[in-house]
C-alpha cells in the first residue's frame, strides 16, 4: 500500500495509509459484526467520533472511573524513570490522539536530552497534524513523522528507527480478544529492534464492585457513550438504528476476566444501511456487544508477552494498585 504524503518538510512528515478513509473500514466492520452468527458485535474503535471523544473525556473525570487518573498518576511520577530505563530517543505512540498523556514522557525525554523524534499513529489526519504543530512549538528541533492509519492493520508502516519507545496506553490492549492480542504482540515484537521497548497500559484484576462501577456510572455518561456508537453509525453509514431504544449493559465476566459492554434492544428493530450493504433484524431483548475490557494479573500479562517473544522487564503501578504500565523488551532469540 502506497502512502499519500499529507505533509512533508524538514521537521514534519505525515503519511496517510487510509486510502479510502476510515469510512470504508467502518462499513466492512459494522456489516461483519451485525451479520455474524451468534452474538452481534460492533468494534469499539467507532465510539470515538467527535461526540464520543467528548463523552469519553467526561467519563475519565467521573469518580467511578479510575483507569485514566491512575495511568496519568503513574506517568506523572515515573516518566523520568521509564525514560532512563528504556534509553529511548524516539517515541512511537499507537492511537496517539492529542498526545495528552504521553506529554509526560516527551517532557522527561526532553529533560534528559534524548528527545529526537515523535511518531504518532492515529486514524485521524487532523489530530495527527494538530498535535505535530503543537509539539513543534513546545520542542524546537523535534522531528515528527505521523502515520495516519489503523494500528491493527498498519503496524508495518511505522517508520524504522533506533532506541524507540513504543507506547500503547489506556488499557486499550484489553479491548482485543486473546487471538487478536497475540497477533498484536507478535506484530510489535517483529518491529522491535534490540534497543527498542514497549510501554503498555493494562487495567488490573480487582474486586468486581469497583470494576463494574467504572462502567455503570451513576450519572449515565457511559450509557450515553455506549449508545453514541449507534448515532455515529447512523450518520456515517446512513443506517436507521433507534439509539434510545437500547439499554446500556455492562458486567464483569469472571471466566474471561473482562468487562463486557453491550446494548440491549428494548423492542424489535429492523436496521439497514445501503452504504454498508446490511439489513438485519434485532429482536426485543437481543444484545449487541460493543466492547470488552480484559483485566490482567502480572502473571497473565507476562505469559501472553512471552508467547509473543517479549519479556516483561518492569511493572509500574499506581498507589492503589488498580492500574499498571509495563515496560517490555524483545526476548533474546
Amino acid at each position: 500500500m502506497t502512502a499519500r504524503a499529507v505533509k512533508e518538510d524538514a521537521d514534519v512528515r505525515i503519511d496517510c495509509y487510509l486510502e479510502n478513509g476510515a469510512l470504508a473500514s467502518m462499513a466492512e466492520d459494522v456489516k461483519a459484526g451485525l451479520t455474524r452468527s451468534g452474538l452481534k458485535e460492533l468494534p469499539p474503535k467507532y465510539f470515538y467520533d467527535t461526540r464520543g471523544s467528548e463523552l469519553f473525556d467526561e467519563i475519565t473525570r467521573l469518580p467511578e472511573y479510575y483507569p485514566t487518573r491512575c495511568e496519568r498518576a503513574i506517568l506523572n511520577r515515573r516518566s523520568p524513570e521509564i525514560v532512563a530505563l528504556s534509553g529511548a530517543r524516539e517515541l512511537v505512540e499507537l492511537g496517539s490522539g492529542t498526545a495528552s498523556k504521553t506529554r509526560a514522557l516527551l517532557y522527561a525525554m526532553a529533560g534528559a536530552g534524548t528527545l529526537e523524534r515523535y511518531v504518532p499513529v492515529d486514524v485521524s489526519e487532523a489530530v495527527v497534524e494538530r498535535s505535530a504543530i503543537e509539539l513543534l512549538d513546545i520542542y524546537p528541533g523535534l522531528r515528527v513523522h505521523g502515520v495516519v492509519g489503523d494500528f491493527e492493520r498498519h503496524l508495518d508502516r511505522i517508520p524504522p528507527g533506533d532506541s524507540r519507545l513504543f507506547v500503547f496506553l489506556g488499557g486499550t490492549i484489553g479491548n482485543f480478544f486473546p487471538d487478536a492480542r497475540h497477533s498484536f504482540f507478535t506484530g510489535i515484537r517483529d518491529l522491535l529492534g534490540p534497543d527498542d521497548r514497549l510501554l503498555l497500559g493494562t487495567d488490573l484484576v480487582k474486586d468486581v464492585a469497583t470494576l463494574e462501577a467504572a462502567y455503570n456510572d451513576s450519572r449515565g455518561v457511559t450509557a450515553e457513550f455506549n449508545r453514541n456508537v449507534l448515532i455515529a453509525i447512523n450518520r456515517e453509514l446512513s443506517a436507521n438504528f433507534d439509539p434510545y431504544a437500547f439499554e446500556h449493559v455492562a458486567f464483569f465476566d469472571e471466566e474471561h476476566s473482562r468487562i463486557e459492554m453491550r446494548l440491549r434492544a428494548e423492542g424489535d428493530q429492523r436496521v439497514s444501511s445501503a452504504l454498508a450493504e446490511f439489513d438485519v433484524e434485532v429482536a426485543d431483548g437481543e444484545e449487541i456487544r460493543t466492547e470488552i475490557s480484559t483485566k490482567f494479573t502480572p502473571e497473565r500479562l507476562e505469559s501472553e508477552l512471552g508467547a509473543a517473544g517479549m519479556a516483561l522487564d518492569e511493572m509500574f503501578r499506581d498507589d492503589e494498585g488498580l492500574f499498571a504500565l509495563s515496560l517490555c523488551s524483545p526476548a533474546r532469540r
